[in-house]
């Protein structure tokens, strides 16, 4: 692959003019995008919406349209709203109700759904009202009806429906928790799960024997119905005693609030009802469907690769564990494709996905994605003409503004020579104010899609 004339005329000798490699890094940010495209909420939700003559097609599923009493459309997470906007074309003035919760500034205008906003990865309390009015509308429906459920990513903080003697501050403090101990996504989903009223299939219980379908963009890893948003819709297989297991690792338990703590152990004694699992009546009439994931991301991403001159490889679309961990093995891989062409020679594009966790223990600010760059950048330093790029598709990584950053072999000279530490923001989990003075955060503004992170690779020849 030819370099750019900024690389070629590196004064430092280094192989790279300082992210000045303008080529690579267009063409990382243009693979990003084209994998956001093919999991665009609208795109991904009208191949599984149709009508076809007197009968609404549903996934796999076609209901009599002369059989329904009336529609009713909920949604949740932060691509409801563009799930709902396809949802719209399709059925039109058929939606009797509908109402759909998104994060705040994810929200599109809708001319059948009420669009609420809340917070997240921390519910608030517009996040309880908002779900309050959901359960609402379902509760209005009966066995003559259908409701329609639109579900992505971030649908679990957006639904705060505590259960009986939780407040929402105990479940943001036990959720603040969580996040900050590396707890990964599904064992944040089993503990919230049993603290709710909507979570773990328990939305069904609401329907008053309604057809339930569900069409979900799905943002964890083995696309698990159970996890997605907590699985509203879902059987869940997990237990109360899985909650003190995951608690216990972690060494929550003794710092959990007492309400949480309570509710657990009565739980733990069969002193109330667990979650509806799988085979339980109520999902007899539930149909759930999966319209799109990262799996379909990077296939998007692997042809752009292609198409722009590099031989692609998709290493894993199930990446997780500690965020510093997973960009250290990217980045010997990189290293090896250099070094030996194996297993792809260079030009190369190395893509993976899934969602990795950061272990917090400083005060600074940043999301997994650019702590994952940070730790590249190290590993990276002064290697010739390698990038990486690491963000969320929601376009938000952690409690930032940016989707994610760009790290190669020059990072770290052109962070010391601003007078930055790389290796002290590192320890104090400030990724993102290191990236921010090197102009080398991904700022996409939401994207109203969610289905994990990317991380592209690029290795020049």
């Amino acid at each position: 692959m030819e370099l750019s004339p900024d690389v070629k005329n590196d004064p430092h000798g280094d192989g790279m003019a300082a992210l000045n490699n303008r080529n690579l890094k267009a063409d990382a940010e243009a693979i990003f995008r084209a994998g956001l495209q093919a999991v665009d909420p609208e795109v991904c939700v009208r191949r599984h919406l149709r009508l076809d003559g007197n009968r609404l097609v549903v996934g796999e599923t076609a209901y009599a349209l002369d059989r329904i009493g009336k529609i009713v459309v909920v949604g949740v997470g932060k691509a409801s709203t563009t799930m709902a906007r396809a949802a719209e074309a399709v059925l039109g003035e058929r939606i009797a109700k509908g109402l759909v919760i998104t994060k705040y500034g994810h929200g599109v205008p809708l001319a059948h759904c009420q669009v609420l906003e809340a917070a997240h990865p921390v519910p608030d309390e517009n996040g309880v009202t908002a779900t309050r009015a959901l359960l609402d509308r379902v509760a209005g429906t009966g066995p003559d009806d259908l409701v329609l459920c639109l579900i992505s990513g971030g649908g679990s903080a957006l639904s705060p429906a505590p259960a009986a003697g939780i407040r929402l501050a105990d479940k943001q403090a036990t959720t603040r928790l969580l996040l900050a101990c590396g707890a990964t996504i599904h064992e944040i989903n089993t503990v919230r799960k049993h603290l709710s009223r909507i979570k773990g299939g328990q939305l069904c219980r609401r329907a008053n024997g309604a057809a339930v379908a569900a069409l979900i963009l799905s943002d964890v890893i083995g696309d698990n119905l159970d996890i997605i948003a907590s699985g509203s819709t879902a059987p869940d297989p997990g237990t109360f005693g899985d909650c003190r297991a995951i608690l216990d690792r972690y060494g929550l338990w003794d710092r959990i609030p007492g309400p949480v703590k309570t509710r657990l152990e009565a739980g733990c004694n069969g002193k109330i009802p667990e979650t509806p699992k799988p085979g339980d009546p109520i999902f007899a009439r539930v149909h759930n469907q999966i319209v799109g994931n990262i799996s379909a991301a990077l296939g998007a991403a692997e042809k752009v690769a292609r198409s722009r001159g590099f031989t692609p490889l998709v290493l894993a679309s199930t990446i997780q564990g500690e965020a510093s961990e997973v960009a250290r093995v990217l980045c010997a891989i990189a290293r090896e494709v250099t070094l030996s062409g194996h297993p792809v020679a260079p030009p190369a594009c190395l893509l993976a996905g899934g969602e990795t966790t950061v272990t917090l223990k400083g005060t600074g600010l940043g999301g997994r994605n650019t702590e994952l760059a940070l730790a590249a950048a190290m590993e990276l330093d002064g290697a010739r003409s390698t990038l990486l790029l690491s963000a969320g598709t929601d376009g938000t990584d952690g409690p930032t503004d940016a989707a994610g950053a760009f790290a190669d072999g020059s990072t770290l000279r052109r962070a010391k020579a601003l007078g930055l530490k790389p290796a002290a923001c590192l320890a104090d989990n400030d990724s993102y104010h290191c990236f921010a003075s090197l102009g080398d955060l991904l700022i996409t503004g939401p994207t109203r899609t969610n289905v994990m992170d990317l991380q592209i690779v690029l290795i020049a020849a």
